[in-house]
């Protein structure tokens, strides 16, 4: 059915107010959600998508889309744990090997960052790091057997990777990492269940396409989750043309973070990049527009010490936080065309 011509209309909430409002029940902590007592009917998105209801017989498609780690695929996961109860048995088993390969995978990622940026561990924990590397060639029924559990235990008390994760703007790791390898005692239990928490903060990749699709007041909703890495951008790009909402979820404390891709190149300014190219194809000139600015907790944290202009050189608030914001959100806003 073809959509009559309207004006988009361009909307920016933070993150916290937008889990407050959009997420109802839940509602995000430090990056991470916690119940509240008191309830909220979902507002936003119903104000969003109300003049689509009998144009698209009920059914409303949600493209979430950003660049790779900013927090889009967490959202989805917000989004089922808020309308669907969360996960089921089998969801929870496959997000307990991928929490479990997660730690592996940083502990990896701390070594070799260390290594290059010439921080040196403790004496005693060398021939740990030898034998870290030989069991992760090792082939074993188990992601984690007890050795590679007291070995993780064991390197993450060593102050040289707390320091090197404190370095993380300077390689790739999920801010993610100290909550999980502060955990490694609890995951590696045979009985451990991931927590709504564990899920939330786990990490793999999205590639392709991933739906998920919600029943919300006696509507239909269809979630893209789209990969957001380049190479995973190119397959889907051209694959959506009715698109009714697009949530675009930028992590703001990447500003000084380089892409993995390319290491030349600051995360947010391939942000921008990527926005400006996306929110202007035609092919969703009709739909309505969210950006979710993610990370505001780290961003505040981090704008405290690393200025801005690292990544925009035009910038000149300095280290002022809603200096910082207000820049951020005007130059997202100022590439959106407008349709008539």
């Amino acid at each position: 059915m073809q959509k009559k011509a309207m004006q988009r209309k361009n909307i920016i909430w933070e993150w916290n107010s937008v889990v407050e409002e959009f997420l109802g029940e839940e509602e995000l902590e430090g990056g991470n959600l916690r119940n509240k007592k008191d309830k909220k009917k979902n507002k936003i998105i119903d104000q969003q998508i109300e003049k689509e209801k009998s144009q698209q017989e009920n059914k409303i498609q949600i493209l979430v889309a950003g660049t790779g780690d900013s927090g889009k695929s967490t959202f989805v996961k917000q989004m089922k744990i808020l309308y669907k109860g969360g996960f089921s048995k089998t969801e929870k088993k496959l997000y307990r090997d991928i929490i479990r390969e997660n730690l592996k995978i940083n502990m990896k990622r701390l070594i070799r960052a260390s290594e290059e940026l010439n921080l040196n561990l403790q004496k005693i924990n060398l021939p740990l790091v030898d034998r870290f590397f030989e069991i992760l060639q090792e082939k074993s029924d188990e992601i984690i057997t007890e050795e590679m559990k007291d070995i993780l235990v064991s390197l993450w008390k060593d102050p040289t990777l707390k320091e090197t994760y404190n370095s993380r703007s300077l390689f790739q790791i999920p801010d993610s990492t100290n909550f999980y390898m502060d955990k490694v005692q609890q995951i590696c239990k045979i009985n451990y269940s991931p927590t709504k928490e564990d899920i939330l903060g786990s990490r793999i990749p999205t590639t392709g396409v991933k739906e998920v699709i919600l029943d919300v007041n006696e509507q239909k909703w269809v979630i893209i989750d789209v990969g957001g890495q380049r190479s995973e951008r190119r397959k889907w790009i051209h694959q959506f043309d009715s698109i009714n909402l697009m949530i675009f979820v930028i992590a703001m404390s990447e500003y000084d973070q380089k892409l993995f891709e390319e290491q030349n190149i600051y995360r947010m300014a391939e942000t921008l990049k990527f926005f400006k190219k996306l929110v202007n194809d035609k092919l969703f000139k009709h739909a309505d527009l969210i950006i979710l600015l993610n990370k505001i907790d780290l961003f505040e944290e981090k704008i405290q010490k690393v200025d801005l202009n690292v990544c925009f050189e035009d910038y000149q608030g300095g280290l002022d936080k809603d200096a910082a914001i207000e820049f951020i959100k005007d130059k997202f806003t100022s590439t959106i065309q407008k349709y008539e």
